[in-house]
């Protein structure tokens, strides 16, 4: 490395390789250089005299461009500007992978907003599918609907129950304690069995739904995607939106209202027994549950059902098919799909809850 120092440029020649043992003899000797130098001269490294250069030598290069706040590369192959220029994009990728200052009330209010128009787009183009599902009728195929329905519905048939049961137990029990107090607690069975029906049913299966389908919808379109193989659909000319998201989410629509109905069944079942425990008879308990409870309270938990079915559907696979590049992609949307169905959930629940108000149902 020869140094050549002037007024206002300090000229750095190299040659021969600038490969990791070449490097490692010109490294302190460089830097020291460069940092002695003042802010205003100008750093420029000649290399044309470099007959090779790998990663280690793009790596001194942009070093000591660093230390100096910037220099002016002349000179070089065309072998050696590339491999330079590959060095400072990875860097870049890196600067930009470093944690980032947390977002401003209106970063967040604007990310919201696009969220949500991004949302109705999604609905818009899976409502275009389904217009145009006559003339695609060869993309939905049975098998896929049936392994959907399967492994939404069946295979999350004994989660539910057991979580139906153990809400019936304890919702129960945390009640009667209260109405024991006043002398009211086959009331008890009033308090569950609406509740249950009209809310606890429906919103607790999504809940388990969004945490097993609407995560594995979007960790198997999200792979896809990486692997490329969505694009390979589309270039097939095959919709993905009608092969890979409507049998998911008619298969969802369908598992709701039976994994609601299994939920309300067990919920009921374990409220029944902490009610014996209590001393009433099964006989009681079933004429008190008759007389409160009524088939529109039944009927509007499987609505809404079927209504979250679909909207922890469409969020996972939504954030599927919005799956990004990089080893933590699929396991963001995944995170991004459960969290998705359910604030969904939950909103369509409140907007169920307004429309059944005003309308008295």
């Amino acid at each position: 490395m020869d140094v050549q120092a002037g007024p206002a440029e300090t000229r750095l020649t190299f040659k021969g390789r600038l490969d990791a043992a070449g490097v490692a003899a010109l490294w302190a000797r460089a830097m020291a250089t460069v940092r002695a130098l003042r802010r205003d001269q100008t750093l420029v490294f000649d290399l044309d005299g470099v007959t090779r250069c790998d990663i280690a030598g793009a790596t001194f290069l942009l070093a000591a461009e660093a230390a100096h706040g910037g220099a002016e590369m002349r000179g070089g192959s065309d072998a050696v500007r590339a491999i330079i220029a590959r060095v400072r994009d990875a860097r870049e990728v890196r600067r930009r992978g470093e944690p980032t200052p947390a977002p401003g009330l209106l970063q967040i209010v604007l990310a919201g907003v696009q969220s949500a128009l991004d949302g109705i787009a999604f609905i818009g183009e899976a409502a275009v599918a389904v217009i145009r599902l006559p003339r695609h009728r060869r993309m939905l195929r049975l098998t896929d609907f049936i392994r959907y329905l399967d492994d939404a519905g069946v295979r999350s048939l004994p989660l539910v129950l057991l979580m139906g049961g153990l809400t019936g137990l304890i919702l129960a029990f945390q009640t009667a304690i209260s109405m024991r107090s006043m002398a009211s607690d086959i009331f008890v069975v009033n308090v569950v069995t609406v509740s249950v029906l009209r809310e606890l049913g429906p919103l607790l299966a999504a809940v388990i739904l969004a945490g097993r389908t609407g995560s594995a919808d979007a960790a198997e379109i999200g792979t896809m995607k990486i692997n490329e193989e969505i694009s390979a659909l589309t270039t097939m000319g095959i919709d993905p939106m009608t092969m890979l998201v409507l049998p998911r989410m008619a298969a969802a629509m369908v598992a709701m209202p039976g994994m609601a109905l299994a939920f309300e069944i067990a919920a009921i079942i374990g409220m029944t027994i902490v009610m014996t425990g209590f001393g009433y008879t099964p006989q009681q308990i079933y004429v008190q549950a008759r007389d409160w409870a009524q088939v529109k309270d039944l009927l509007g938990g499987m609505v809404k059902a079927a209504v979250f079915g679909l909207a922890i559907a469409a969020t996972g696979c939504r954030a599927g098919l919005t799956t990004g590049f990089g080893p933590r992609a699929v396991g963001s949307s995944a995170t991004t799909a459960v969290v998705g169905g359910i604030v969904a959930t939950i909103a369509i629940d409140g907007v169920f809850a307004s429309v059944f108000y005003i309308t008295g149902y």
